[in-house]
């Protein structure tokens, strides 16, 4: 054998051998090693957040969802259900909160149809929790860039706190409580606002009597 074709087969073996071992530690070892400390330090983040009832996963905190009544005439969802905190609007999918189809709406500012749904949302939510129009808070009216956003303002879920009393025939101040229990600060003191988990607050909602 030619001494240039054996010195081609030699580098191009050393360069397979690498090959080989930089897959085996980047691809099977690295995550492997990471998805253990996860696990070890982070169990439940590393699980997906799941919140569960006598054991069985209902939900995840990460991934909004609706609450809404049943649906008619074949439609899959219908309005939403009083006795529950509402969760922000949501562009994911046809009917919103599809978590195979996060999205946000991509439409702008100044968009026409956006500016209309803006307005509508503006009036159901205000006529559904019994407030003034201009007392909205924007997130209620205004979908997450996700389309799966599962937290809320502070002030949009006091302004449900009577709403939700009412329906399930609670006093207001302990659904209130409640509400305040949820309540996660800013991101490093400073950043974003004040926020409540929309799913967590619900399962928890679900317990009161």
């Amino acid at each position: 054998m030619p001494l240039v074709l054996r010195s081609v087969i030699r580098h191009h073996l050393a360069a397979l051998r690498m090959l080989l071992v930089f897959t085996v530690i980047t691809g099977i070892g690295y995550p492997l090693l990471i998805t253990g400390i996860a696990a070890a330090a982070f169990p439940h983040q590393a699980n997906g957040s799941l919140i569960k009832d006598n054991g069985r996963p209902v939900a995840s905190s990460l991934i909004g969802q609706d609450f809404t009544l049943p649906g008619r005439r074949g439609r899959a969802t219908g309005p939403p259900d009083p006795k529950w905190f509402q969760p922000r609007p949501s562009a994911a999918g046809t009917t919103g909160y599809d978590p195979t189809g996060s999205a946000a709406s991509n439409l702008g500012p100044n968009n026409p149809v956006l500016v209309k749904a803006v307005k509508e949302r503006r009036a159901a939510v205000a006529a559904f929790d019994g407030v003034r129009p201009d007392s909205v808070p924007v997130d209620a009216v205004t979908a997450s860039g996700s389309g799966l956003d599962p937290d809320i303002s502070r002030a949009y879920a006091d302004e449900q706190v009577n709403r939700v009393a009412r329906a399930r025939g609670l006093s207001a101040a302990t659904v209130r409580g409640l509400v305040a229990d949820h309540v996660t600060g800013r991101d490093l003191g400073f950043l974003g606002q004040d926020a409540v988990n929309v799913v967590e607050l619900n399962h928890d909602l679900a317990r009161l009597r």
